[in-house]
C-alpha cells in the first residue's frame, strides 16, 4: 500500500497548480467553518454535506459521469434537507465505522499492495504539467487501484473485528437517537476535520511534500490529532452554539405579535 501512495505523490507533483490549490483552499475554509460553527447553521451545512456526499458517491459509482454525479449531488442535498436528523445519525455512524475499520485493519493494510494494477503514465517534460483530462484519468485509475487494495484488506479482516466495527455503528446510531445535540456537534466537528485534512493534503501535494506517506508512517500520531480536533470542535460548538431557550423564543414571538398592527373589528350594521 505504501508503494501505491508514494507512486501517486510522485505523479501529483506534475498536476496543474489550480487542480490542487483551489480545492485545497476551499476545503480548508469550509472545514474550519463546519468544525467551529457548524451547529449554529446546521440546516444549511447539512445540505452542503449531503451534496458533497452525493457527489462522492456518484464518482465512486459512475466514475466521471458528470450527469450522474450532478443527479446524486442534488439527490444527496434534498435527502439531507428532508431527513436532517436521520442523515446526521447515519453520517455519524458511517464516520465511526470507517474510523474503526482503519484502526482495526492497520496490520492488514500494511500488507496490501496493488501497485501492479496502477498503469504507468508518461511524465511530462520539466516545467510542464498533466492536462486536466489526464489528471481525471489518473485519479480514476488510482481510485480503482485503491479500491482493489481495500477489497484485499477486507477479505483478511477476522470476523471478531467486523463485529466490533458493527457495534460501533449501532452505538452511534443509538447515541444519535438519545443524545441528538451532542451527536450533531460530533458529526459536524468530524466532517469539518475531514475537510481540513483533505485541504491540507492537497496543498502539501502542490508544495511537493509527501503528506500521505507521512500519515501512513505515523498513523497513530495523526489519529490522535484527528481525534483531538474532533473533541475540541464538538465541545466548542456545544458551548458556543447554544440553542435559543424556550423563554427567549416565547418572548420573541410575543414581541412580534405586539409589532403587528391591530385590525379594526368590522361592525355589523344590521345589529346596530
Amino acid at each position: 500500500m505504501l508503494e501505491l501512495i508514494q507512486h501517486f505523490e510522485q505523479i501529483a507533483t506534475r498536476f496543474r497548480p489550480i487542480v490542487l490549490i483551489v480545492p485545497g483552499v476551499s476545503a480548508i475554509l469550509l472545514g474550519l467553518f463546519i468544525w467551529l460553527g457548524g451547529l449554529g447553521i446546521r440546516g444549511v451545512l447539512v445540505a452542503v454535506v449531503g451534496a458533497v456526499t452525493g457527489a462522492v458517491c456518484g464518482f465512486f459509482l459512475g466514475g466521471w459521469n458528470i450527469i450522474f454525479i450532478m443527479v446524486l449531488t442534488g439527490l444527496g442535498a434534498g435527502v439531507a434537507i428532508m431527513f436532517e436528523k436521520i442523515f446526521i445519525i447515519i453520517l455519524t455512524a458511517a464516520i465511526a465505522v470507517l474510523a474503526g475499520f482503519f484502526i482495526l485493519a492497520g496490520p492488514y493494510i500494511e500488507n496490501a499492495n496493488s501497485l501492479e494494477q496502477f498503469p504507468e503514465h508518461q511524465t511530462p517534460d520539466v516545467g510542464q504539467y498533466f492536462t486536466i483530462r489526464q489528471v481525471i484519468e489518473i485519479a480514476t485509475e488510482y481510485t480503482a487501484s485503491l479500491s482493489s487494495a481495500m477489497k484485499q484488506v477486507c477479505s483478511q479482516i477476522p470476523l471478531r473485528s467486523w463485529a466490533v466495527i458493527a457495534a460501533l455503528g449501532v452505538t452511534f446510531i443509538a447515541a444519535g437517537l438519545f443524545l441528538w445535540r451532542v451527536t450533531s456537534a460530533l458529526c459536524l466537528a468530524a466532517v469539518g476535520t475531514i475537510f481540513i485534512f483533505a485541504g491540507m493534503i492537497s496543498l502539501l501535494l502542490y508544495k511537493g511534500s509527501v503528506p500521505l506517506s507521512s500519515i501512513y508512517r505515523s498513523a497513530s500520531f495523526y489519529t490522535a490529532v484527528f481525534a483531538a480536533m474532533i473533541a475540541f470542535g464538538t465541545i466548542e460548538q456545544l458551548l458556543l452554539c447554544r440553542p435559543a431557550s424556550k423563554k427567549a423564543r416565547a418572548d420573541a414571538h410575543s414581541d412580534k405579535r405586539k409589532e403587528e398592527p391591530e385590525v379594526p373589528k368590522r361592525v355589523d350594521w344590521r345589529k346596530t
